[in-house]
């Protein structure tokens, strides 16, 4: 099992490239991997929310998460994105990505199903006890319907192999609440890249982020310093890049940045229905946010 501490950084929610024909685009995908390795990415994660898991077939996942771990050659630890609103299907995913080679998974809280605590706590408990390899817990109300409780998570830490909680609810009261009674070994996450710099000098971890798949080592660098006690570079960094934090939020994720890394030339802009390219007016700005950052020339 992987040290928890090697997770305190800087993860990618890494995209799905695909080509026009709709499948996967390998090449791009093994360029995306060393993109963020040579930038100071400390962990990845595909089959995430921005990897538009919730349209790939078994098969696909399969195959994307094992081509991340052919890429990264142990350099990184790859979280794979395996949980989804049914626990039985979650426990097939996680066992197939513990088989093919993942350092651990990342479990979203079951969406649409609205369970209750307790639901929640039976669901990732039994998935958790399925694996022999780590879990983070995800939480993600805005996506999934429904608020995974600090008294459960902190319930659900108690667990061996959960070994922390990627935290996407916005709400700074459960944040602290999580922060103030975990035990030092549990990873609290920031999964908003604009929250993660506010969230540091309370004890959070790190991220897993979206901006990264963008601007890798500004969000690895954020992470470094605040983790270093060295709050006024990283201010500096964050505001820096707050506005593209900010924009990839402008239509449903992973559109922006999809959008994004075709202009950057990393992939060809093409999605799965039902997300549909970025609105005209929208691609305009991306264009000129990328063009200010000197992501791209003019």
């Amino acid at each position: 099992m992987i040290d928890p501490s090697s997770l305190r950084g800087c993860g990618v929610a890494i995209v799905t490239p695909f080509l026009k024909n709709g499948t996967i685009d390998e090449k791009a995908l093994r360029n995306l991997v060393d993109f963020q390795i040579e930038n100071g990415t400390n962990f990845i994660i595909p089959c995430g929310t921005t990897g538009e898991s919730a349209t790939m077939e078994a098969d696909e996942r399969k195959q994307v998460i094992r081509i991340v771990i052919d890429q990264t050659k142990k350099r990184v630890p790859v979280i794979a994105g395996t949980g989804t609103n049914s626990t039985a299907s979650s426990i097939t995913f996680s066992k197939q990505a513990q088989e093919i080679g993942a350092d651990g998974v990342l479990l979203v809280g079951p969406y649409y199903n609205k369970p209750t605590q307790e639901g929640y706590f039976q669901h990732f408990k039994t998935i958790a006890e399925s694996i022999s390899i780590p879990a983070i817990l995800y939480n993600v109300p805005g996506r999934t319907g429904g608020n995974i409780e600090p008294k459960t998570i902190l319930r659900l830490a108690e667990i061996k192999n959960i070994i922390g909680v990627k935290e996407a609810s916005a709400n700074f009261g459960q944040f602290m609440e999580i922060l103030g009674q975990r035990s030092r070994d549990f990873l609290v996450l920031s999964g908003d890249d604009a929250l993660t710099l506010p969230m540091m000098p309370l004890g959070a971890d790190g991220v897993i982020s979206v901006a990264a798949n963008q601007i890798p080592r500004a969000m690895s660098d954020i992470v470094k310093y605040a983790l270093e006690g060295n709050y006024a570079k990283a201010r500096e960094i964050h505001y820096q890049y707050l506005e593209m934090m900010n924009f990839n939020f402008v239509e449903s994720n992973p559109i922006p940045v999809k959008c994004a890394l075709a202009m950057m030339g990393l992939i060809e802009e093409n999605y799965r229905l039902p997300l549909v390219p970025i609105q005209e007016a929208n691609k305009q700005k991306m264009k000129q946010l990328l063009i200010k950052l000197k992501l791209i020339s003019q």
